[in-house]
């Protein structure tokens, strides 16, 4: 791209791929996304063994927490039922994050090599290629795991399904994949400033996932407000399964906060859209 294009890009704030809408948008990401799939189910072997390969490797977190229920009968006063709700909820969210839009991270690298610039020219939202670059269908391995664990505390824990209790369990899930699914725009906004910001972006998305596997009490209080207000991680997985469980919320908020995930994941959105706009607009081509 040349210096002439590049400032017209800069000007424009997000170049004319970007004001083509949202639908064109999600019909871009779907057609990138198939070209994918067609690629990978080229390869099915690869694929079932990529697969299974990703389900084992997180299977073993949770692996670590039966284990150490073999020791103990309660962690942070939660049985392992429990701790099964946390984990499959936050588990499960994220992988939906991970496998749609689990591509951002790369932004980096994109920027580092001028490869971003082919992105800018094409006549598709750049946010759409990028989150649709690579998609890897082997994800699905964590979602799985997470189901499957989801399941085990779902028929194990000592609740009384109440409709609002049923209802909460999908909420929570759909709401939370939105959540990570903002921070990972977010993230890789970032990463248009600092480049190899990649780290950063995963100590919050995987690091925040394996916060939310384990109950808020035995956390600092500040770590808690941090994960509520700061970067509301907490709506993912936390207050959902403590409304489910009846127990009370560690900042004492009021009953309906567990039910803000839709709203969480919207402000959230709004905020890294924001980001995201900033992050082109400051985007310096290499002119090449």
């Amino acid at each position: 791209m040349s210096e002439g294009a590049a400032h017209h890009w800069r000007a424009d704030g997000r170049g004319g791929a970007e004001r083509s809408g949202p639908l064109e948008g999600v019909r871009a990401y779907g057609l990138i996304v198939a070209m994918w799939l067609r690629s990978t189910m080229a390869y099915r072997a690869s694929f079932v063994m990529t697969t299974l390969g990703n389900f084992l490797a997180t299977a073993f977190d949770f692996v670590t927490i039966v284990l150490m229920f073999s020791h103990v009968d309660a962690l942070g006063g939660y049985a392992l039922p429990e701790i099964a709700l946390l984990y499959g909820m936050a588990a499960t969210a994220f992988g939906l994050a991970d496998l749609l839009l689990g591509s951002m991270e790369r932004l980096g690298s994109r920027v580092r090599d001028g490869t971003l610039d082919t992105l800018l020219v094409r006549p598709v939202p750049v946010l759409a290629q990028v989150a649709a670059d690579r998609f890897a269908l082997r994800r699905l391995g964590r979602i799985v795991q997470g189901l499957l664990v989801l399941g085990y505390a779902l028929v194990t824990v000592d609740v009384v399904w109440t409709p609002d209790r049923v209802l909460m369990v999908p909420l929570a899930v759909v709401s939370g994949a939105g959540v990570f699914g903002a921070v990972f725009v977010a993230g890789a906004a970032f990463q248009f400033f600092a480049q190899d910001a990649a780290q950063v972006q995963n100590s919050v998305t995987y690091g925040g996932t394996t916060l939310l596997q384990y109950p808020p009490s035995i956390f600092a209080k500040e770590l808690v407000r941090g994960v509520t207000f700061v970067v509301p991680l907490a709506f993912v997985s936390w207050l959902p399964s403590l409304y489910v469980l009846g127990r009370d919320y560690p900042l004492a908020l009021p009953w309906w906060a567990a039910f803000l995930g839709p709203v969480v994941a919207g402000v959230c959105w709004l905020l890294a859209g924001l980001a995201w706009r900033a992050g082109l607009r400051a985007y310096r081509s290499t002119g090449s």
